[in-house]
This record gives C-alpha cells, sequence and structure tokens, in this order.
C-alpha cells in the first residue's frame, strides 16, 4: 500500500511540537511485539499524545489539512466568501442555539408532570416558509455570479446615461430565468408541504382518564399514552407498554429506519403488560427514566419504576422495550408511552438535511464567466485608454462594460437548463432502464464526471434472499443436490423414536466399520438438524391463526400460510432449510418453542435462556428443556472466529470455513453442550445477580455466560448463500473498468459483508483482504494503520467504530491510504455514519461521489453525495423519494453512468461553450466596430436584432446540440474505458474554451472587417450584411460541431434561415448603423441583388472554411479515442 506515502509526513512548519517517538515507555502502547519495531513507523506523535488519546482533537492531520496561508490573494480569490459565509453561519448559531439533550423522567398518561418543554411532534421537510421564499430563492440564484452579473447589468440600464438599449432586451431573459425558477421552487415547497401536512394529520387513539381519544400525529406530547394499531406507523419514540398479543410482545418493520427487511421483536413491560385492563395504566403511578436523546438506533438504556408496589417494582429497559418512529408495527396492537418526539427522534436524528446540489459543470462554467468578465473588463478599459481617457471617461467605461456584456450571454444559464430537462425526460423513456425517474434536474452531468461510488449492500446489491447451500459435520459434507440423503436420515431417526443407528445410506464412506460409521453419521445428522432447528430467534406467524392453542395444533400446522420472521434472514433459510428436510418449528413464544417431526409429532421445548447475537460477542446462544424427557442442553451458533476457541478440538473447522468463504458462502459453526439440573441452577443463580448488577452489567453477564461457553461439542458447519441482485457482478466489473472506484457501506456484519465482497466480485478471488482489527483509542489506531500501509494492492474491510476512531486522530492518513484500495468495505456503519464518508471523500479527494442505497437508512449517504441514486425496492420508497436518481435495479446503473451520463455532459459541455461563442463573437465585432468609429460606446446593432440573435435565429439549432452523440449507446458499454476520459473533465476546460475564443475573436473580426472593407459605397448596407453573415456562420457552426446528425437537428437549422429570412421584411427599421445617427434603412432591393448575396457568401465562407479544414485534418491525424473505436 504504497510505502513511499509516509502516514504524517514531517513538515518544517509543524516540527516545533511533534518529534518521532522512538520507545515503548507509554504504557498504552504496550505490546507484544519488539521495541525496536516501533523505531521504524513514521507516525509522529507528541509526548501526552497517548496520555490525552481520548481527549486530545489537536492532532496533526486536522492541523495539517487545515493550514493554509492567508493573505491578500487569498482572499481576492474566493476568501471573502469562506469569512462571510462563516459570520453569518455564527449569527445563525447565536440566534438559534441547540438546546441541549437531557435524560428524561416521564410519567405515563400524564405529560404535564413533564417538567421540560419538547419539542414539537411534527415533520418539517420545506426549505422556505411565506417570509423565506422570496430571499431564499433570490439567494439560491444571485449567488452565482453569472446572475449577478445579468442583474447588475439590468439595473445599470435604469441608468439614463448608460442605457445602451430597450429595457426588455436586458430584462425580459432575466425575468424569464428568475420565473421558471421561482416557479420550480414553488412548486417543490407545496409538494413538500403537502407531504408533510399529510403525515402530521395522521390520526392516532389517545389513552387518558376520560377514555380513548383521536390525536393527530403533530399533537403527540411526550408522556403520552398511545394505540398503534397493525400495519400503523409509529408516530414518535415510545416504550413498549402492552400489546394485544397474549404472549407480550410484538413484531415492527423497520425497512424505514436501518434498512433492513426483515420484523424486528419487540417485548412489552412485563409490569404494565400483566395488569388486567387496559385503563388500569392509570390507576398505577408509574415513570419511565429514559437517557438523553442519541443517534444510535441499535441501544437504549432506560429503567420502568412502579412506586405505588409494595414493594417498587424495578424493570430495566433496553432497545427490546423500544419502538422507534417511522417503523411499522407488524402483528397486534401495542400501547406505548411516548420518551422522545420531533426532532429528538431516532429517524430525525439520523436523518441529514438536504442541501441544494450545484452540478461540477455548473461550477466550472461559471468560473469561466469570471474570466470572461475580467477579459470584458480589460477590454473596455483599453477601448477607454486607447480614447485617452477624456471626458466623461468613466460613463464611456461603464458603457463599453454594457456593449461588452453579450459576452456573458444570458442565454447560457436559459439554454443548460432547458438542457438538463430534456437529459432528464431522455432517461425516464430510455426502454433498456424501465420505471428510471429523474428527481433532480439540474444535475445529469454528475452521473458523466463520477469518480467514487458508495453503495449500500443489502437489497442494493443483493436480494437479501438467503439459500441453504452447504452442510458439514467434518467427515462427510452435503451440498444441494445430496439434501434428500439429510432428509431420509432425519425420518428413519424419528420413525424409530430414540434409536439413531441402523439405516444405511448409499453414499457412506467405509473407512471404519460399517455399522459404526452408519449409526455415527445418522446420529450426528440428527443432532445438527435439531440444533439448527431451535437455536435461533424464528417465530412462525400464521395468516389465519385460530382461537385456541388446539386448534392451531391440529389446524394451521399443517397449512401453507406459514411464514417466518426473524431480525436476520439467515436464521429463516436455516429454519426453512429444516423444515425441508422433515423438522420443521411450528409454534413459538417467549417461553417455549413446538417442532413438528416427519410422523406429524409434536415435540415441545421450555426456553430457559436466550443470549442474543451482538456484534461483540458474534454469537447466539439458547438453553431449552426438553417436555417429554427433561433433558437441559445449552445450544449456540456464531461466526468461526468466534466459536473455534470455544468448541473441543478439530482439525477440520478453518479449513471448511475457508472453503465455504471462498465459494461466497456465509458460514455458521453450530455446537451444543448438555447441562444437569444443578449445573443450570448455578447457572441461573449467577445470572440473575450479575443483571441486577448496577455497575458493568454488560460486563458482568458475558463473563458469567462465558463460563458456560467451555468445550462446546461441534456439531456442524452450515453454509448459506445471499442472492445477488441481477447482473450485479457484471456491473461492477463494468463500473470498475470504467475507472470508478467502489465502496461498499452497510449496517450489517462483518463476515457477512466480506462474504458479499468476495460473492459479488467487489474483491476480486485473487486479491488480498486487509481486515481493520478493532481499535478504540489513539495508539492502537496508530499500529494498525502502520500494518495497514505495508500491504499491497488489497482491498480493505472496517467496522464503524475503528473508523470513527482512525479518522479522529489520522482522518488525512487514513483516507489517502484508503482511496489507494482497489476496495473499501466499511460494515456497522450508522446512517450517520454513511454520509461523514461520503463528505470526507468529498473534502480530501476534490473527486465527484454517487451514492446508491434502497432504505430509509441509505438517505442521508444519498442527499450528501454530488450524486444520489435510490432504487425501488423491498426496503419501500424512502430512499427513492430522497435520491435525485431513482432506478428499480442495480444493474440500471451501468446504461445510467456510461450513456446518460457521458450524454449529458458531453452535451452540455458543447452547449456551454456555444452559447459563449454566441456572446463572443458578437463581441469582437462590436469591438471592431467601435475602435473603427473613434471608440465610440454606440451599440452596433439595436432592439429586436439582438434578442432575435439569441432566440428565435439560432436558439433552435443551438439548442439541437442536445441531441448529439458521440458514441453509440452500445459502444459506451462495450468499451466502459471511455468513461474515464469524462473523469478528467477534457470536454469543458481553459484549454477548450481558449479555443473557442480564439474562433470566436478570428470569426468576429472577419465578420465586420469583411462587411467594411466589401460596403464599397453602400455603407449604410454595412449592418444588413454583417448580421447576415453572423447568422449563417452560427447556423453553419452548430454543423461543424454535430459529431451524429438526428432529423430534428436539420429541422432546426431550415428552420431558423427560413425565420430570418421571414423577418427581414419586418425588420427594416434595425437594419442601418444607428438610425439616429444616420437615418439608415434596408433596402429590399439591394438583399435580392447578387453583390448582397456574395458578399455575404465571401463573408461566411472565409469565417468558416478554414475551421472546417482543421476539423478535417484533426480527425484525420489525430483522431479522439472514441471517433477510433467509431471507425
Amino acid at each position: 500500500m504504497a510505502d513511499g506515502i509516509p502516514l504524517d509526513p514531517i513538515r518544517k512548519s509543524l516540527r516545533r511540537n511533534h518529534y518521532y517517538y522512538h520507545s515503548v515507555r507509554h504504557s498504552r502502547l504496550s505490546v507484544d511485539d519488539e521495541p525496536s519495531s516501533l523505531d521504524e513507523m513514521p507516525l509522529m506523535m507528541s509526548d501526552e499524545a497517548f496520555e490525552n488519546d481520548e481527549n486530545d482533537y489537536q492532532t496533526l492531520p486536522r492541523a495539517r489539512v487545515n493550514h493554509r496561508r492567508r493573505g491578500l490573494g487569498w482572499f481576492l480569490l474566493g476568501g471573502w466568501k469562506v469569512l462571510w459565509s462563516s459570520c453569518c453561519d455564527c449569527l445563525v448559531r447565536m440566534c438559534r442555539r441547540k438546546k441541549e439533550l437531557k435524560a428524561r423522567t416521564v410519567w405515563l398518561g400524564h405529560p404535564e408532570k413533564c417538567e421540560e418543554k419538547f419539542p414539537k411532534n411534527s415533520i418539517h421537510n420545506q426549505k422556505y416558509n411565506i417570509f423565506t421564499f422570496v430571499p431564499g430563492v433570490l439567494y439560491q440564484q444571485f449567488k452565482f455570479f453569472l446572475n449577478l452579473y445579468f442583474l447588475v447589468v439590468a439595473c445599470s440600464q435604469f441608468v439614463p446615461s448608460l442605457k445602451i438599449g430597450y429595457l426588455y432586451t436586458y430584462w425580459a431573459p432575466l425575468g424569464f430565468v428568475l420565473a421558471v425558477t421561482m416557479v420550480r421552487e414553488a412548486v417543490d415547497e407545496v409538494r413538500r408541504h403537502r407531504r408533510d401536512k399529510e403525515m402530521n394529520s395522521q390520526l392516532y387513539t389517545k389513552l387518558t382518564l376520560r377514555g380513548k381519544i383521536q390525536v393527530k400525529s403533530s399533537d403527540i406530547q411526550v408522556g403520552d399514552l398511545i394505540i398503534v394499531e397493525k400495519n400503523q406507523r409509529i408516530p414518535a419514540d415510545m416504550i413498549f407498554m402492552r400489546t394485544s398479543e397474549k404472549n407480550g410482545a410484538c413484531f415492527i418493520r423497520t425497512d424505514q429506519l436501518d434498512g433492513e427487511t426483515d420484523w424486528k421483536l419487540k417485548v412489552a413491560v412485563g409490569c404494565t403488560q400483566r395488569l388486567p385492563a387496559v385503563g388500569d395504566l392509570f390507576s398505577i403511578n408509574a415513570f419511565v427514566y429514559a437517557q438523553k436523546p442519541q443517534l444510535d438506533i441499535h441501544s437504549f438504556e432506560g429503567n420502568f419504576t412502579r412506586e405505588d408496589a409494595d414493594p417498587q417494582v424495578h424493570e430495566s429497559l433496553s432497545i427490546e422495550n423500544t419502538l422507534w418512529a417511522s417503523t411499522v408495527v407488524a402483528s397486534g396492537t401495542v400501547i406505548g408511552v411516548v420518551i422522545y418526539t420531533g426532532k429528538e427522534t431516532r429517524s430525525v436524528l439520523n436523518t441529514s438535511h438536504a442541501k441544494n446540489k450545484v452540478g461540477l459543470l455548473d461550477l466550472e462554467l461559471n468560473r469561466l464567466t469570471k474570466a470572461l468578465f475580467f477579459a470584458q473588463l480589460v477590454l473596455s478599459i483599453v477601448m477607454e485608454a486607447v480614447h485617452s481617457f477624456v471626458g466623461l471617461w468613466l460613463r464611456n467605461l461603464f458603457r463599453f462594460v454594457v456593449l461588452f456584456s453579450y459576452i456573458i450571454p444570458i442565454s447560457l444559464r436559459v439554454n443548460l437548463d432547458m438542457g438538463k430537462a430534456a437529459y432528464g425526460w431522455m432517461i425516464m423513456k430510455d426502454e433498456n432502464i424501465p420505471g428510471t425517474v429523474v428527481r433532480t434536474s439540474t444535475i445529469p452531468e454528475e452521473l458523466g464526471r463520477l469518480v467514487y461510488l458508495l453503495t449500500d449492500k443489502t437489497g442494493t446489491l443483493t436480494q437479501n434472499e438467503m439459500i441453504f447451500k452447504r452442510l458439514h459435520l467434518g467427515t462427510v459434507s452435503y451440498g444441494t443436490d445430496t439434501m434428500d440423503e439429510i432428509q431420509s436420515h432425519i425420518i428413519q431417526s424419528y420413525a424409530q423414536g430414540s434409536s439413531s443407528g441402523g439405516s444405511a445410506t448409499a453414499s457412506q464412506k467405509s473407512q471404519t466399520p460399517g455399522p459404526k460409521v452408519r449409526k455415527s453419521v445418522s446420529s450426528r445428522i440428527h443432532e445438527a438438524v435439531k440444533a439448527i432447528a431451535l437455536c435461533h430467534n424464528v417465530t412462525p406467524v400464521y395468516e389465519a391463526c385460530s382461537e385456541t392453542e388446539a386448534a392451531e395444533a391440529e389446524q394451521d400446522f399443517s397449512d401453507d400460510n406459514r411464514t417466518y420472521q426473524a431480525s436476520s434472514p439467515d436464521e429463516v433459510a436455516l429454519v426453512q432449510w429444516t423444515e425441508s428436510v422433515g423438522l420443521t418449528l411450528v409454534n413459538r413464544d417467549l417461553g417455549s418453542l413446538q417442532l413438528k417431526t416427519p410422523a406429524g409429532q409434536i415435540l415441545s421445548f421450555n426456553i430457559l435462556q436466550i443470549f442474543p447475537f451482538t456484534s461483540e460477542s458474534k454469537r447466539m446462544g439458547i438453553i431449552v428443556r426438553e417436555e417429554s424427557t427433561g433433558d437441559i442442553t445449552f445450544y449456540m451458533k456464531g461466526a468461526d472466529v468466534a466459536m473455534a476457541s470455544i468448541v473441543q478440538y478439530n482439525d477440520w473447522l478453518e479449513e471448511e470455513c475457508g472453503n465455504m468463504a471462498r465459494e461466497g458462502l456465509r458460514t455458521l459453526v453450530v455446537a451444543k453442550k448438555s447441562l444437569s439440573e444443578e449445573q443450570y441452577q448455578d447457572f441461573e443463580s449467577r445470572y440473575n445477580q450479575a443483571k441486577l448488577s448496577i455497575h458493568d452489567r454488560t460486563l458482568k453477564v458475558a463473563a458469567v455466560v462465558e463460563s458456560l461457553e467451555r468445550e462446546l461439542e461441534l456439531l456442524c458447519l452450515t453454509g448459506v448463500e445471499d442472492q445477488l441482485q441481477t447482473d450485479v457482478r457484471p456491473t461492477l466489473e463494468l463500473l470498475r473498468n470504467a475507472g470508478i472506484k467502489i465502496w461498499m457501506l452497510t449496517g450489517d456484519k462483518l463476515e457477512t459483508a466480506t462474504c458479499i465482497a468476495k460473492s459479488s466480485h467487489l474483491v476480486s478471488r485473487n486479491q488480498d483482504i486487509h481486515v481493520f482489527r478493532p481499535v478504540t483509542n489513539r495508539g492502537e489506531a496508530h499500529l494498525e494503520l502502520n500494518a495497514f500501509r505495508r500491504k499491497h494492492d488489497c482491498a480493505l474491510v472496517i467496522s464503524g467504530d475503528s473508523l470513527e476512531v482512525c479518522l479522529r486522530y489520522y482522518e488525512h492518513e487514513f483516507v489517502e491510504l484508503a482511496c489507494q484500495c482497489p476496495a473499501v468495505v466499511c460494515c456497522r456503519c450508522s446512517p450517520t455514519q454513511k454520509a461523514q464518508i461520503v463528505m470526507l471523500l468529498q473534502q480530501h479527494t476534490a473527486n465527484r461521489t454517487c451514492a446508491i442505497g434502497d432504505g430509509g437508512n441509505d438517505v442521508s449517504m444519498i442527499q450528501a453525495a454530488d450524486c444520489g441514486i435510490g432504487i425501488e425496492g423491498k426496503e419501500g420508497k424512502q430512499a427513492s423519494l430522497a435520491a435525485d436518481f431513482s432506478i428499480t435495479q442495480f444493474k440500471h446503473i451501468g446504461r445510467l453512468l456510461m450513456v446518460h451520463g457521458r450524454n449529458s455532459y458531453k452535451r452540455s459541455a458543447a452547449l456551454g461553450q456555444f452559447v459563449m461563442h454566441r456572446g463572443m463573437i458578437i463581441s469582437a465585432m462590436q469591438a471592431v466596430f467601435s475602435s473603427i468609429f473613434y471608440f465610440a460606446s454606440v451599440p452596433l446593432y439595436q432592439g429586436f436584432l439582438m434578442v432575435g440573435y439569441a432566440t428565435i435565429y439560432t436558439m433552435f439549432p443551438v439548442f439541437s446540440l442536445v441531441l448529439d452523440e458521440d458514441v453509440k449507446p452500445e459502444m459506451a458499454l462495450l468499451y466502459p474505458e471511455l468513461y474515464k476520459d469524462l473523469t478528467k473533465g477534457r470536454s469543458l476546460s481553459f484549454k477548450t474554451f481558449l479555443i473557442w475564443v480564439l474562433v470566436s475573436v478570428y470569426q468576429g473580426g472577419i465578420l465586420m472587417y469583411g462587411a467594411l472593407v466589401l460596403f464599397e459605397s453602400e455603407f449604410v448596407h454595412v449592418v444588413a450584411i454583417s448580421f447576415t453573415s453572423l447568422i449563417l456562420t452560427e447556423l453553419l457552426m452548430v454543423a461543424l460541431t454535430v459529431r451524429t446528425w438526428h432529423w430534428l437537428m436539420v429541422l432546426a437549422e431550415f428552420l431558423s434561415l427560413g425565420c430570418y429570412l421571414a423577418s427581414l421584411a419586418f425588420l427594416n427599421e434595425y437594419f442601418g448603423i444607428g438610425r439616429v445617427s444616420f437615418g439608415a434603412f434596408l433596402d429590399l432591393n439591394f438583399i435580392t441583388t447578387w453583390p448582397f448575396l456574395w458578399k455575404v457568401s465571401s463573408i461566411t465562407l472565409v469565417s468558416c472554411l478554414p475551421l472546417y479544414i482543421i476539423k478535417y485534418l484533426k480527425r484525420k491525424f489525430s483522431p479522439s479515442s472514441y471517433s477510433k473505436l467509431a471507425s
């Protein structure tokens, strides 16, 4: 990984307080390696760096990135904008300081007892209000130099001494642009207001002392008891008090919060669930203590206390007792007490505000217009300087500035906006990517400039559908084609009752005596399948459930209307597989579960303890007692890294896990341990005591559980495949060949993310993967970054927690190293972290980023990226609605970028430069005219001629450039390497801009000098000759620029020419050099004579023919890469 790039290289300006450390005397860096190994590490740190590792934010990387020399040049080149925005931000912060978030005590059903005032529970997504709409929209428009320039020029026409032409020639185009923008923004604001109003007006049932009443979502307060029905959205963050389900639990759908489609099991508070009736919630004196609002959607700490009981009832509350806003109740009816509302809910805290996105092409054009303005200013000063600054020189100088204002044409903004709308229409009409929607019409060119693609995993790269593929028992492995053998073993095993031997299978190997092996394999299969069927958190759900359990057992257990719900699709796949081989999960509640054997017998088990999966433990366990025998068994399954050390010695687990991982399968190790009654009672007492601890509860509970996790009997290894979306592999390969670097950001586990990275070929099979070890402080991050630096051409896998530590202390170095990786996988990322990674790439690389996702947890990332793409999928439409572009399948992104991104950028670049050329050529003619006529600040063309020149005479052919294409779509997809050229920005650069400037100066000089040389005695016909030549030149230049002709282009050329010829009869008053000066009018007899025609033709020929010759020679001897492919 580029050994030559040291982490934090030395800079002279920063040497004073930093030096190389060369010892291991700091206690926090005590490691097992040789001390001398630290000498080689090039990271610099201060003496106190490790002592204050958690609070020392004045670190070198940040200081180095932010260190800039600031002088007059910096101020003039944009520093004033930075200072101005900083001052505005300070004022805004002072005006609306954020209220400090605090923990709270919430009394059930008594919001009036709350000591503090909490935010209103309303959704507000609008950018403006009735007072800020006009100023806000105007600011967004005039913060760009282009529009501000037009405004100043238009306002100058109200001053009589500066007036050049008619007011409408300046105000009409500017007014049109502003009107279109305001109407568009107003429509968007009205839509946002309606959506917000719809959400805020949803009615919910609120429990009060007087009974049930209906309240709007926006009127819900902290402390209210709210009833939420099945399939209804939860309006605020609540603690789960009570449910209509008998088992005291319900399922909720969280796809719009965390992006996971699986239902989550939530448990009601035991004290309130046991109350006889709903109304008794008001007869008790109880409160909930909740921690302060925070971002983490996967954790919660609180307590429930009932004061009127003797003794007082205390229950600890965790994440399983919460109902977060924006989730949906999937089963039963729930009652919850509101603890957080509005801006303090988890969903709002994890949602970033949408920003006004500005395309890179718009920023580049903005820079070019500044350069043009500078040239215009210099030209005006030169014109006045040659005239020796006599008389009212300042007034004349400003008149020259206004005269040359056509150098920066206002039609540039209009043409580009119309072009963007046309590109959006073409994208939505493309039959090859059906269902694609363009929601932000201002940035289609961004699709052609992307360098980084940040993608979600679940539902974006994968279908989130798991299929059981492999079962390995150590000596024998079963795949999809041999599952029938397992089924026959299970049938025979349960048919013979407790006896598991006696049945032979044809596939058994006979390395040891036959009967012994047959019996061993059969019993091991039986134990493995039984363990997989019991060790999970899956619940069977029946659509039409009978009233009594007996009826369920007789009828519904065998029906086809059974579905499985769990927090992980892996678990569902495992349970569905056990059903397919004969052992079916038919019922489950909080304390028991039932399995049905192939013969139809029901086996009942009591659930004694459950140890849920956590990212730290990487395993889950369950202790069950079989009712028929009373046997107590501890089952556990988990990742191989977590299970390898706690199962009995074996020689095959590590090797087989590696084999399955290389196939892209997600592996789980399954083990068990039989417990005696005494062993379990001893464990239970210690476990309950640990759970009641006030200090270090988590550590004490983990220690007790670990005492049980010793010498487990290894049963089997399972392999599950997550189905990829259609054509994910070729699409990712296409993007990689196009030079796009792909980062996968997911909230899923590290092992799962790594498996998908391999199976999708995000990481190639022969590529190394560097898994960044968990780090918690600066010293660990320092060591791990140095280990990472030594790796070459390897993919990086890092967790969200480790990433946060690295960014806190070594932001610049980490990004510098990560950007060299062919692929990066960030797992366990929160929605906010995803957005932070996007912004980090934008700040450190200055490249364009694209984020793609399909869930509510991807919205922040999508909104933060330069270009956001949402996929309409199983996880709802929240990401799709928040995105700039919405697609239906991941594979569509290939055509969206390679074809439409390319065309949009190329067309806009050509269109923008041609419109500027159209303004520069007429300004060059004005300069020649004024210099010849004693540097008089008199306009060459009057009134409607100028308006007509930019509209009906040339608008259609120029705008038809939006139909041009340099390569066919099939060629762009076949050779994605062509996309790399787009990211270099060569289609619109200072080089291409200067070429257009030279062309404009040449043609403007030829047209004006030619008209003055050839007018002979008919001086009054100079305007007619020059203007007609100008129109013909522009039409021919469009033809020169076009690479692929479309029939509409030909129509536009002839239509514009016809409009000009037809208008000659009506515009005779304009065809004269200044009616006031010479009183010249159009001579209709003159324009029908041969002298007029040959003069116009010869001038036009001289202005265009050399350019056609140069273009031909360039295509012949120095063709572009795409033209080589086309030929």
